[in-house]
């Protein structure tokens, strides 16, 4: 009888742990302009990565970039923020959740521009690009390389 009931208890937590970690993502503000088609894309790759994501209109995305600490060379289309760090482009979700976990004293991730093959700017071209950590400093490393194909 022990033996079952601590099988089922098992079980039970086996099956509630990635439901708990998915649950603790915390909700990523976005920052964008109205029309802009692939803010909407990025935002559905983020949503399909388990992200919740509160999206907001506004006049110029750049002012939230400045406002969160992202130097304006890293800019992109749209501004975001996570768990205290600033999000400047398409940046993939599985980056953000390498930076919520390892919690690395920075303003955020960037990637500049608008690469082509990126989270929501994806298409038959695909374009190497950097996802950046932006150091409070103004500095940046590269956090990961994406290969072009």
């Amino acid at each position: 009888m022990q033996r079952r009931f601590l099988n089922q208890l098992a079980l039970a937590v086996a099956l509630a742990v990635p439901y708990a970690a998915m649950a603790a993502k915390p909700v990523v503000e976005v920052y964008k302009t109205e029309y802009c088609g692939c803010c909407k894309h990025w935002i559905k790759h983020l949503e399909a990565n388990g992200f919740t994501v509160k999206a907001t209109d506004v006049e110029s995305p750049g002012d939230y970039r400045e406002k969160f600490g992202m130097a304006k060379k890293y800019g992109s289309c749209h501004t975001g923020k996570v768990g205290g760090y600033a999000l400047e482009g398409h940046v993939p979700a599985s980056e953000i959740t390498r930076l919520l976990t390892e919690k690395p004293k920075a303003v955020g991730l960037a990637v500049p521009g608008m690469p082509m093959g990126s989270p929501g700017m994806e298409g038959e071209r695909k374009d190497a690009y950097d996802v950046l950590l932006v150091q409070p400093n103004g500095e940046a490393t590269v956090y990961k390389h994406y290969q072009g194909k």
